[in-house]
């Protein structure tokens, strides 16, 4: 059986075109829409959860050809040319290469688990065997903290008198910080505090950059330390900011800023 010169040209043209229609979802308006593009879609919508099946690519695919038929209309009517959308895809551009650059640069400088460690060592040493749970009163003035415990000694409740203290936080509830460890408070305070017997209250106001404090020491404990595996996620996620915010300041200095 022999084959027709024109047969033979549509099957070499078709043999061709095979492999360039398998690299396109679609073609639209004579443009290409690159199947490349609907991989990245599903990928990112895999990291949402949703897995990969053919009804997903069905969607993708539709989804990529409306925004081509979009885009091609923005484009006809001069839009994309606009100050205003040349600076946003920019900004758009700007943050997916440095998204990229920042998974580059993790990857190639990874966070070691001798670092991990030894800033979990360094956490518990700074954190100390012993847990506070103390009160405070928080007010400006040095003579307003020392009537405070006047009017303490004289029988008022810590809890009562700390309605007024300037510390939102711990004002409503009677002046209660919880448990912590010493070095969660500025040195002052934590001297102050760790040198009270329980029950006790300040004899004198204690100043800090944040004004004078009443304080009462309600119970101590040995430390509630977690361990290494139940802190070791948030322990990497800190190095890797740090790393990187080296890396920022380390290009900074390199660069010619006018």
């Amino acid at each position: 059986m022999t084959v027709k010169p024109a047969r033979l040209l549509m099957l070499l043209v078709a043999a061709v075109a095979l492999p360039v229609m398998a690299q396109n979802i679609a073609v639209v308006n004579g443009k290409p829409v690159p199947s490349s593009r609907a991989d990245v879609m599903i990928k990112q919508l895999a990291a949402q959860g949703q897995p990969d099946s053919p009804q997903l690519r069905a969607m993708v695919k539709e989804e990529l050809i409306n925004r081509e038929v979009l885009i091609q209309e923005a484009d006809k009517l001069g839009l994309s040319n606009t100050p205003e959308v040349k600076n946003q895809v920019e900004i758009a551009r700007q943050s997916i290469a440095i998204r990229a650059l920042v998974q580059d640069y993790l990857k190639k400088n990874p966070v070691k688990d001798a670092d991990i460690k030894a800033e979990y060592d360094r956490f518990k040493a700074q954190a100390g065997d012993k847990e506070y749970h103390a009160r405070h009163i928080l007010v400006d003035k040095e003579e307003d903290a020392k009537a405070i415990i006047a009017k303490l000694k004289g029988g008022a409740k810590f809890e009562d008198l700390a309605k007024q203290s300037k510390d939102p936080g711990s004002a409503a509830n009677g002046g209660d910080l919880d448990w912590a460890s010493p070095a969660s408070f500025v040195k002052p305070f934590s001297d102050a505090m760790v040198g009270l017997q329980k029950g006790q209250i300040t004899e004198t106001p204690v100043k800090t950059q944040y004004g004078y404090h009443v304080i009462k020491l309600e119970d101590v404990r040995q430390a509630q330390i977690p361990s290494l595996e139940e802190v070791k996620p948030q322990i990497a996620e800190s190095l890797q900011q740090k790393k990187l915010q080296a890396f920022q300041e380390d290009l900074r200095k390199k660069a010619k800023i006018q």
